[in-house]
């Protein structure tokens, strides 16, 4: 059974709010303006959650939002573990600030989240990077009024990366900066222990919310004005284990979907070693979950999956990939792939290469595998070179090229609802939204349909996108 914040821990940190709300208050009177705070968050979905409860708390706080460093009065990052160059990133972000805090010397510069919960990367931040005063760990999220507080008045670096397995912090501030699509916590943390991967350790253990607080979060969204929930958890499937309720995610999905208001539900993330018959068939069966299913298989090669410990089989997966395919004709499928895993060959590569040829997937997100300090796979020796490695990746992006483009060739002619996100990123002079197998769709239209679901006949496919024209309903 998962452990919570009890009311009175969140009551103290909504006590801290209104200190830091007073605070600004006096600052403002002094300088004529309130603090500032810049948010900048790297990694998973589950961080860009987490940055929406900081903004949220800092909004509570009485504090104003901007995007340039040099008007910010407090900077946040909000880190990410799985990767070396997210880490670098935020180092050269550090580095930028100093001369600013130099400046500046009332600036308060925080770095929570993953990175952070690591003891080697907090005491090279303490090291290398005097300038900053404020470091929190995952465990620490919703202790961040209180904090950010000390940070301010004490004049002194502050920091708790203490080792949790975790607690679930309900009732948190959040500020989401899209009205239309939100993120659902579902459960935090991961039990799966690949080799390759800091999660479990920065996250700590898998923990359910109750279903009851799920739902409530949902149906005070819809009442907001959101319609696409988009539950999230480092392994979905496992949602329910550490619950008393005999309520699993396939059932909470149900749950989901039967809330008036919601009209798309997704969903991520999925091991393919717990997606079950029951799930498989909650996605068939429920009309407002997206014909959408992202699922990581990693490695090809068999060999690899074991000392990855992915524990299923390459078999295994393309059985249960030929599972979805029955159930849910024209699924949009999508995964995660490692390329130049330790201990990998060019044999095993292949495998990899046979797994995208066999199941064809919509779009992969792959990866370069990089080395994670306290993970098994970190003490394994490479067997083949950076450049095979990198070579490797590129014959994966062709291949996956092919197939993308021709995957959404096939919609070409076909009429998508289209949730309209904004102005397209790669094209200024139109308008982006999703549809319901989340392909970007772009399109011309006019202000007005932001926000709104319309129906976009696709003209054109590109490897990563479609264009279309809206078409006029009746």
């Amino acid at each position: 059974m998962a452990k919570h914040i009890t009311d009175d821990q969140m009551k103290e940190q909504r006590g801290y709010i209104m200190r830091l709300r007073e605070d600004n208050a006096r600052y403002a009177a002094e300088y004529g303006h309130t603090r500032r705070a810049l948010t900048e968050t790297y990694g998973c979905q589950q961080n860009e959650n987490d940055t929406e409860r900081i903004r949220g708390m800092l909004r509570d706080a009485g504090f104003e939002f901007t995007d340039d460093m040099k008007n910010a009065d407090v900077v946040i990052y909000n880190t990410c573990a799985v990767r070396e160059n997210a880490e670098q990133k935020v180092f050269g972000r550090l580095g930028l600030l100093k001369p600013v805090k130099e400046r500046r010397r009332n600036m308060v510069i925080g770095v929570c989240g993953c990175m952070v919960q690591q003891e080697h990367i907090t005491e090279k931040i303490k090291k290398s990077h005097e300038h900053v005063d404020l470091i929190f760990g995952t465990h620490a999220l919703y202790k961040m009024p209180e904090l950010l507080y000390k940070a301010i008045n004490e004049k002194k670096t502050v920091v708790d990366i203490a080792e949790s397995d975790g607690a679930i912090a309900e009732d948190m501030p959040i500020m989401r900066d899209d009205a239309k699509k939100a993120w659902v916590s579902v459960m935090y943390g991961c039990n799966n222990f690949c080799t390759y991967c800091i999660v479990p350790y920065v996250r700590g253990r898998e923990r359910s919310r109750e279903p009851k607080a799920v739902i409530a979060e949902v149906k005070e969204l819809v009442k907001n004005g959101c319609s696409e929930i988009s539950l999230l958890g480092q392994n979905v499937n496992s949602y329910g284990k550490d619950l008393k309720t005999d309520i699993d995610f396939a059932d909470l999905m149900r749950m989901v979907n039967d809330i008036e208001g919601v009209e798309r539900i997704r969903f991520m993330t999925s091991h393919p070693k717990d997606l079950s018959d029951k799930l498989i068939n909650t996605i068939a069966e429920c009309d407002k979950v997206c014909k959408q299913l992202h699922l990581p298989f990693q490695a090809g090669s068999d060999r690899i999956l074991k000392q990855m410990n992915r524990r299923y089989t390459k078999a295994e997966y393309l059985a249960k990939i030929e599972k979805v395919k029955k159930a849910v004709p024209n699924i949009s499928l999508s995964t995660d792939v490692i390329v130049g895993f330790p201990t990998e060959t060019n044999e095993d590569f292949e495998e990899t290469l046979d797994v995208l040829r066999k199941v064809e997937f919509d779009n992969i997100f792959s990866f370069i595998y990089s080395r994670r300090e306290g993970t098994p796979a970190a003490k394994l020796d490479f067997v083949l070179t950076d450049e095979e490695i990198h070579k490797n990746f590129n014959r994966l992006l062709e291949v996956q090229n092919e197939i993308s483009l021709k995957k959404n060739k096939e919609y070409v002619g076909r009429i998508e609802r289209i949730l309209v996100d904004g102005v397209s990123k790669t094209n200024p002079e139109m308008l982006s939204g999703r549809c319901d197998s989340s392909k970007i769709v772009n399109f011309k239209g006019t202000d007005d349909l932001i926000g709104k679901y319309i129906n976009v006949r696709i003209t054109e496919a590109h490897t990563w996108s479609l264009n279309g024209e809206p078409v006029k309903e009746n």
